[in-house]
């Protein structure tokens, strides 16, 4: 995947060889690939070794049951416009309790990285047609979070 942005140990890192391949569109996969499937696909086929993506109307507390089984979740942000994969991320973490990869896919940019990043995505794939070094910086933030977060669940007030 280009211009992959992976958080490991609090630190962000850029991923030079990602084994992933996302999978639009009923496009043909490239041999070998390990594939991140559309949800209806992935339902259909059940295989463990694939990842799923979310798409915005795709319900994530459905997942509940197939958390054990995935190796990675995608959430595909169609547009920058688009909010709703902020929710899907939040409730995967926050109410599911997942601990796997949760990537931010589509019109991934580097103003949403800090608030992809509270809400707790953990790797991001930057559009390929902007800079994943200047992307890297937008993970820096604000150096105050007010509000809860995923990374941070007390609110200002309580950290006091």
């Amino acid at each position: 995947m280009n211009n992959l942005i992976r958080l490991q140990g609090g630190q962000a890192q850029l991923v030079e060889n990602d084994p992933w391949y996302l999978l639009r569109d009923d496009e043909p996969a490239p041999a070998g690939a390990a594939l991140i499937l559309p949800l209806a696909q992935w339902l259909q086929q059940r295989d463990p070794a694939h990842g799923l993506w979310l798409a915005p109307d795709d319900d994530a507390q459905s997942l509940a049951e197939l958390l054990p089984h995935l190796p990675l979740i995608a959430v595909d942000f169609p547009s920058f416009r688009d909010g709703r994969g902020y929710s899907q991320a939040y409730v995967l973490r926050t109410r599911l309790g997942w601990s796997g990869e949760l990537r931010a896919v589509g019109d991934v940019l580097r103003d949403q990285l800090s608030h992809m990043r509270q809400c707790g995505f953990d790797a991001f794939a930057v559009r390929a047609d902007k800079s994943v070094a200047d992307a890297l910086k937008g993970l820096a933030g604000m150096s105050v979070l007010y509000g809860r977060s995923v990374i941070e669940p007390r609110p200002l007030f309580r950290r006091r």
